[in-house]
């Protein structure tokens, strides 16, 4: 239950982390900035095509001679990973948005950046719901990856008893259980959520 609960709180924090650095770099996509541009372009390539475990080990073996633990380690590498994802969630809502309705709230004499605010942002954030949902789900499973620099969330408990009575497929059935069943759970609230967002549509 300990692993469990701090799966949980990776992928939780993880996610958290990934969400506000997804946005703000989703913002440098859509600036007028070439040069924002190119940081976001860079970045997104960067995170998106290299493996998720490297980028785990970069934050270990550059952090962890800092003190800095295990958790934050494998928490940090995550939300590095989910924030790039989550920046192109946060894109392509925000321009889902009709233009016109930025364009409205200018003329009734908003900035820029308050109609955004208070008009664009809010329905962006609502399309952007089932979307990272589901990037949520992904985190989860992501967070087994953490085994592998010692931070004792669910799958490295489930090894480590496994070598211990010598019992490991033992283990992996009940770890693989576990996980199917935070997923499943997680699935059917997405999905919950997804009905509620397309009937207020409608």
């Amino acid at each position: 239950m300990k692993g469990l609960l701090l799966t949980l709180q990776i992928t939780v924090v993880s996610v958290l982390i990934g969400t506000i650095v997804g946005l703000l770099f989703a913002f440098f996509k859509l600036s007028n900035s070439k040069i924002l541009n190119w940081i976001a372009n860079v970045y997104i390539a960067i995170i998106r095509g290299t493996p998720l475990i490297v980028q785990i080990f970069f934050f270990y073996f550059g952090l962890a001679e800092l003190g800095i633990s295990s958790y934050w380690c494998a928490t940090l590498g995550l939300a590095l990973h989910n924030s790039a994802y989550i920046a192109e969630i946060f894109r392509g809502s925000i321009q889902s948005i009709n233009k016109g309705q930025l364009e409205a709230g200018r003329s009734l004499g908003m900035s820029t950046a308050l109609a955004m605010r208070r008009i664009v942002l809010p329905q962006a954030f609502r399309r952007a719901l089932p979307p990272l949902g589901n990037q949520f789900i992904i985190g989860l499973k992501d967070s087994s990856l953490a085994a592998f620099i010692s931070s004792s969330e669910l799958f490295n408990v489930a090894t480590t008893q496994g070598s211990r009575t010598f019992e490991e497929m033992t283990y992996l059935l009940i770890v693989a259980i576990y996980y199917l069943v935070l997923v499943l759970l997680f699935t059917l609230l997405v999905n919950k959520l997804e009905g509620k967002i397309s009937g207020g549509d409608e």
